[in-house]
């Protein structure tokens, strides 16, 4: 059937409370004397309110297109440019209400309308160019790669297709044209790995470079550029070379043996439980034959199917919790109240605190003093600071300017004397609560006595840290997730004594950190670590009943979690995981797991063996014999080890929400999103565990009411 043929009246019925982005016309004489027709897509919104293309716009859209294709054919114009509002082409579908399309027939209308609208560029009767003025993801990436040629404005924000981390695909022609523009390998990164790899977007250049884009533009002249660019394009004085068009790309061979590889990755990477990565792959396999009519319909399957289904639904739910919630963090104090950051002081040089000073004087750009117990050691982390700083220079991320100025924001010494001008002042010291109370006993005395103190300390009580404290309300818990650079979730501890003041300025400058603060109470583990730790035990029991450490990986897979219990451990650090069972076990013995040989395997260099792809096999000799004194003989299935884990964290989640531990389920789910790269498509782990009954078997209920489900399982 042909895409004009459908009837789409149930799907623009279901338009509601969009906010339209409308098509804009307006005829564009060139220097040639040609005729362009310019459409300018704008929602009306300022740029924080990028456009998207839900059924409304593109029913505009459509509309807009069919009217130019018929003054093409009159002779009226030459071409048609689309191009968006300022810094913005589209942001792609809009994605607001299809998580409640009522039927998989409508979720359908929705792939083939936008294959209707943006396949439309390609049937004009005339060349259509895209000027991608700015942001341009997914379907926005999708109206380019739907026209005839595409230039793009070099301060562009980014270019990405990212639905597979929305457990998606590019279902509006992406999956079948930009494989065949620029070739499977090239397509295989766009569409599958940068997705997977926390949402890595393309810059202008590189989507040049790759040859999505035919020319670049500087912006403070792009839209003329592209308009003079595109007339002698019309003109045929400029001739338009990619050097990966369909008669050069390599299909026989290349083609199915990158496709292999591909998959072999992710077997290895993400495991087999999240449906869209293979759904996108299996389409970029067969994009190198065959009809684009046959490819579009294969889009529509795949993007319907995918759409009514759960991963779906809790991927929205989740996107939702870290768009929206993870902005406005519940229980933060009115900003107001925060005490004004001119100088911070870390308390310790080693790599921890080395990586802190790295982000506080790169974010924040204020004075960062460092000390710790002998000047070598001070010397060894300045030196570590600067060196990072010459890394991110020599990648082109900071000018000299500023990389010079970042190193003179850093100081180190062992005279504790230098803290007294410091307005926030964070420790990095051994987890240890005896240590941490020294070390803030001692920089009490020399710090202003508004000065607020964090502690970063990852299970222990920050309530206990500070009790030997003279002002124990300036006390928060700070703790940062490993790599700090990288992961982009803080956890802010409130004691019972935490003063607003103090709370409101950990909320400022985590946000100035660009990191995503979550309040918590001061609990055993807080939020992520507690949860880890009933993952990480029950992992641990499983090998110490009998079962192979493989083994008992492999039980964990379908959690979805982006790396093994074991393979989290050896991330973590054996240390630090041995220590954070022993705060659990001891707050909660009959529920948490932990044994003696945590700590003797700590000692070790090396206690795991790993595959070429990073994933735990078993452990080294040495934590061989380590393990074996304490092994039993009675090996546990796959699916009750699952099982076991699934209802240990239902009840353990139950119990921190009774416990206040924070105010609702979305803020642990929010916690193990951005703290333990806990995936999308389970929305966290409370709508996993409500659909895998585990809730029920716990305690009787369902986080969620209803249960978050995609269309097909309602």
């Amino acid at each position: 059937m042909a895409y004009d043929d459908i009837d789409f009246s149930p799907l623009d019925a279901l338009a509601g409370d969009e906010v339209v982005t409308h098509a804009l016309v307006r005829d564009v004489r060139l220097a040639s004397g040609r005729t362009l027709a310019l459409i300018t897509l704008d929602n009306g919104r300022d740029h924080t309110r990028p456009n998207t293309l839900g059924p409304a716009t593109l029913a505009e859209l459509g509309g807009v297109l069919e009217t130019l294709a018929t003054r093409a054919a009159a002779g009226e114009i030459d071409a048609v440019g689309i191009t968006g509002k300022k810094y913005i082409l589209a942001a792609g579908a809009d994605l607001s209400d299809v998580s409640r399309l009522p039927s998989p027939e409508i979720a359908k209308l929705v792939a083939q309308r936008g294959h209707q609208v943006l396949g439309r560029l390609s049937r004009l009767g005339v060349p259509s160019f895209a000027f991608v003025n700015g942001l341009a993801l997914g379907g926005g990436l999708e109206i380019a790669l739907n026209s005839t040629y595409r230039t793009v404005d070099a301060s562009a924000a980014a270019i990405a297709l990212p639905e597979v981390f929305l457990g998606l695909i590019p279902g509006w022609g992406g999956a079948y044209l930009l494989p065949n523009l620029i070739g499977i390998e090239n397509a295989l990164e766009v569409v599958i790995s940068n997705p997977l790899k926390q949402n890595r977007v393309l810059k202008p250049q590189q989507a040049f470079d790759l040859g999505i884009m035919d020319a670049v533009f500087p912006a403070v002249s792009y839209l003329e550029d592209s308009l003079r660019w595109a007339d002698s394009v019309l003109a045929g004085t400029e001739k338009v070379v990619r050097r990966n068009e369909p008669g050069k790309i390599e299909r026989l061979t290349k083609w199915p043996i990158a496709v292999k590889v591909a998959r072999g990755m992710l077997e290895s990477k993400i495991g087999t439980v999240p449906v869209a990565p293979y759904r996108a792959l299996d389409l970029l396999e067969k994009a190198r034959g065959g009809s684009r009519e046959e490819a579009f319909a294969r889009e529509d399957d795949a993007l319907a199917e995918l759409i009514s289904g759960d991963q779906f639904a809790a991927s929205m739910y989740a996107f939702d919790l870290v768009q929206k919630r993870a902005k406005r963090p519940v229980g933060a104090p009115d900003k107001a109240l925060a005490k004004k950051v001119t100088k911070v002081g870390i308390i310790g040089a080693g790599l921890m605190a080395s990586q802190f000073a790295l982000l506080f004087v790169r974010k924040l750009q204020v004075p960062v003093l460092i000390t710790d117990l002998d000047q070598a050691r001070v010397d060894k982390g300045v030196a570590y600071i600067h060196e990072e700083i010459g890394k991110l220079e020599a990648k082109g991320r900071l000018d000299s300017d500023t990389a010079g100025k970042l190193r003179s924001l850093i100081h180190g010494t062992v005279d504790k004397s230098e803290y007294a001008d410091c307005d926030f002042v964070i420790e990095a010291v051994f987890e240890e609560v005896g240590v941490k109370q020294q070390v803030f006993g001692q920089i009490e005395k020399i710090v202003a006595e508004d000065a607020i103190l964090a502690t970063n300390t990852s299970s222990l009580s920050v309530e206990e840290i500070g009790a030997k404290l003279a002002h124990p309300e300036r006390l928060v818990g700070f703790h940062f997730f490993n790599p700090v650079a990288v992961m982009p979730l803080i956890e802010i501890v409130k004691t019972p004594a935490t003063a607003d003041a103090a709370l409101s300025t950990a909320f400022v400058i985590a946000k100035g950190l660009g990191k995503n603060a979550v309040l918590t109470a001061d609990a055993p583990g807080f939020v992520v670590n507690r949860l880890l730790a009933k993952v990480m035990g029950e992992a641990a029991r499983a090998v110490y009943e009998g079962t192979p450490v493989a083994d008992v990986e492999k039980a964990f897979a379908p959690l979805g979690l982006p790396m093994g219990p074991f393979q989290l451990i050896d991330l973590v650090g054996w240390k630090v995981a041995a220590h954070v069972q022993d705060t659990m076990t001891a707050a909660f013995p009959d529920r948490f797991y932990a044994n003696e040989n945590f700590h003797r395997l700590a000692e070790l260099s090396e206690v795991v063996e790993k595959d070429k792809g990073g994933r735990v096999t078993g452990f080294t000799r040495a934590a061989e014999k380590i393990a074996k004194k304490a092994t039993g003989s009675s090996p546990v299935a796959a699916e009750t080890i699952l099982q076991r884990v699934q209802d240990g964290l239902a009840q353990e989640i139950r119990l921190m929400l009774d416990e206040g531990v924070v105010p609702e389920v979305q803020d642990i789910d929010l916690c193990l999103i951005l703290g333990a790269g806990w995936p999308f498509i389970d929305g966290g782990a409370s709508p996993y565990l409500d659909r895998e009954g585990a809730s029920e078997r716990a305690f009787g209920d369902t986080f969620h009411h209803p249960p978050i489900r995609g269309i097909a399982h309602r």
